[in-house]
């Protein structure tokens, strides 16, 4: 069997090692799983992470084996989300979700039962993706463009190229 390859984001990968940390301590179940998404890995730049790749903060549409499509999004914990909104990536599913691209599928293997099948079936939101977008479509409204240089002689409504004054001088300070 091929070993899947997940691609996290540094700021992904921070935080399944820090939850490794911390779970370690408590020989926690779910220890083996962490240490394998750690091991199996890459670490990419937020610049390279594609529409199609869950990442924390994602709303994913996944399938748990043969069971019907569900939408959640992928957060550091379920606090984090509205009540049945979100998926924590400290679930054996959340887990398994995270660094995964649209259509690849992997095994949950969990220590109290039988290892299911996840399959993400797409990423409806992605957040680097959606920020570099917003990122592009806001440098492109901000660029100026000189449509039509008059020469310095045409002034507008015949105004005059010099400064011009309109009162008297300046009034001197005023005796308290």
């Amino acid at each position: 069997m091929t070993r899947t390859v997940y691609r996290l984001t540094a700021k992904d990968f921070a935080v399944i090692e820090a939850m490794l940390m911390r779970r370690r301590a408590f020989a926690d179940p779910i220890v083996p799983m962490l240490e394998r998404k750690l091991a199996e890995s890459r670490v990419i730049t937020t610049g390279a992470v594609e529409p199609d790749l869950a990442t924390l903060n994602s709303r994913v549409i996944f399938r748990v084996g043969g069971g019907s499509s569900q939408t959640r999004t992928l957060v550091q914990a379920e606090a984090s989300a509205p009540v049945g909104s979100g998926l924590s990536v400290a679930t054996w599913h959340g887990l398994c979700l995270l660094g995964m691209k649209a259509g690849q599928s992997a095994l949950a293997e969990r220590p109290d039962g039988p290892a299911e099948e996840v399959l993400l079936e797409d990423v409806a939101y992605q957040p680097e993706a959606a920020r570099r977008e917003a990122r592009e479509r806001t440098s492109e409204r901000h660029v100026l463009k000189l449509v039509h240089s008059a020469p310095a002689a045409d002034w507008p409504l015949g105004g005059r190229g010099k400064i011009r004054q309109t009162e008297g001088d300046d009034p001197g300070p005023s005796a308290a």
